[in-house]
């Protein structure tokens, strides 16, 4: 399976802004791509990238005093499979985790487990360990919290989230991972692209959050929001929490002006055309 996927925002700065970007697909995903991203400005302005302490590919940037608008495009392989489910995976000790996992057993911005510890050993203490927990996990934030975009605040915290029971995508996966680690599970945060492939298309896009959590030796995909397999998601950043994998982080005041997302099955590969074109 082939899948296109892009994204065009504007913004709009009073001032010379600095700007870091993580918009790009994960390095992880590299040898699937068919078509490389193609990233452009408008107006151009020179770029240089980075890669953060966790993996992520970031785009540097200085925006100019006015709007500046950020274009990417690019289509990547995918074996076209749900989602896979273990039920057998099994919860790893503390003991026996690999050094790069301890991290995302800590409480971070987004996700205190200080205030919700005692919280998920009271819900989640007498379920059996391993995949079926975590599944009980995402069936309770996904039913737990209503979606609601006109709701969406950017300050909201897992531990906000579980008691105002409302938020988006990134409110699900925060508490989500809250709870996990919790109960010594680590979970970490994801950001990237999941198109309506497979399921009723819905519109506007927008990029996704999920979260992926460690059992058995490995990091598997859950997904509290939609609770359901998908086909074709496609991580751009992973992270502790949203803090750590913005799509923009500016150093100075901006508006966002205008955004879209595409993310969409292809059946044959195309050429990069302009905006102007109609490529999207």
């Amino acid at each position: 399976m082939l899948i296109r996927y892009g994204y065009e925002m504007t913004l709009t700065c009073p001032q010379p802004t600095a700007l870091v970007c993580l918009l790009s697909v994960h390095e992880d995903r590299a040898a699937d791509i068919r078509i490389p991203e193609t990233v452009f400005t408008t107006p151009d302005v020179p770029t240089s990238t980075y890669r953060d302490l966790f993996g992520n590919r970031c785009l540097r940037l200085v925006a100019p005093t006015g709007d500046l608008t950020i274009w990417g495009d690019a289509t990547i392989e995918d074996d076209g499979k749900p989602d896979r489910s273990l039920p057998g995976a099994r919860e790893v000790p503390v003991s026996e985790l690999p050094d790069d996992c301890l991290v995302y057993l800590m409480g971070s911005r987004y996700c205190e487990t200080d205030r919700l510890s005692q919280i998920a050993w009271d819900m989640f203490g007498t379920v059996s360990p391993g995949w079926g927990r975590v599944q009980a996990i995402c069936d309770f934030v996904h039913g737990h919290i209503q979606f609601d975009y006109m709701q969406a605040r950017s300050t909201r915290t897992a531990f906000e989230a579980f008691h105002e029971r409302v938020g988006v995508c990134r409110d699900f996966a925060h508490l989500a991972v809250a709870l996990c680690r919790c109960l010594n599970i680590p979970a970490r945060y994801i950001n990237g692209h999941l198109g309506d492939i497979g399921i009723p298309v819905v519109d506007p896009m927008d990029f996704s959050a999920w979260i992926e959590v460690f059992l058995d030796g490995a990091w598997h995909a859950f997904d509290p929001r939609n609770n359901t397999p998908r086909i074709g998601r496609i991580i751009v950043a992973r992270g502790r929490d949203a803090a750590d994998i913005p799509l923009i982080n500016s150093f100075g005041p901006h508006v966002l002006k205008a955004f879209r997302v595409w993310t969409y099955e292809v059946t044959e590969l195309h050429q990069m055309q302009s905006v102007a074109e109609g490529a999207v």
